[in-house]
């Protein structure tokens, strides 16, 4: 496969079975655990997600210190699509796919801190400032909190879905060549 030639934004040969199912049981592991626990908290990944989150805060902080508090959503964002991007550049599906959930994980975290900008009931690290609250004060819509964090939640579980969904068709696709 390392000799192989791929013409630009081209993938390798469909992923293997066992990828596309290890691949869609994350899928499912990251819904079940942000949709159906009381707590909505990958172990291990969403405490990388939370650091991940707080470092971006002070990194952003030092370039522009007025856009300190969108650095951490934004290096929650940053992330996965630098993995996404990488593993497009090594043309590998599986890799893509991993990273597309991930994204869609984070979404369904950032929803959730949109959503609770005016009642505030989730805990903060340091019990700082709430900076989706500053932040829709600024654009002027707290308002409407809860919808867009929901229209980013929804948006989240499409983008999980979509990444299972394309691992599963490359897969098929690649079966019926073999044939």
């Amino acid at each position: 496969m390392a000799d192989a030639q791929f013409s630009e934004g081209e993938l390798a040969d469909g992923p293997s079975g066992l990828a596309t199912v290890g691949v869609c049981i994350f899928a499912l592991c990251m819904l079940y655990f942000q949709l159906l626990t009381a707590a909505a908290w990958v172990p291990l990944l969403d405490s990388a997600n939370l650091a991940l989150h707080e470092a971006g805060h002070p990194l952003l902080g030092l370039i522009l210190p007025s856009l300190t508090v969108y650095g951490g959503t934004l290096f929650q964002l940053l992330f996965p699509l630098a993995v996404i991007r990488h593993f497009h550049r090594l043309h590998r599906a599986d890799g893509v796919a991993v990273g597309q959930i991930w994204l869609g994980e984070n979404m369904l975290n950032i929803g959730r801190y949109m959503a609770d900008a005016r009642t505030q009931v989730l805990p903060l690290v340091g019990g700082g400032e709430h900076d989706w609250t500053e932040i829709f004060s600024r654009w002027h819509v707290l308002g409407a909190d809860r919808f867009i964090g929901g229209a980013w939640r929804v948006a989240g579980v499409i983008i999980i879905i979509w990444a299972c969904w394309r691992m599963v068709m490359r897969y098929v696709a690649a079966l019926e060549e073999g044939d």
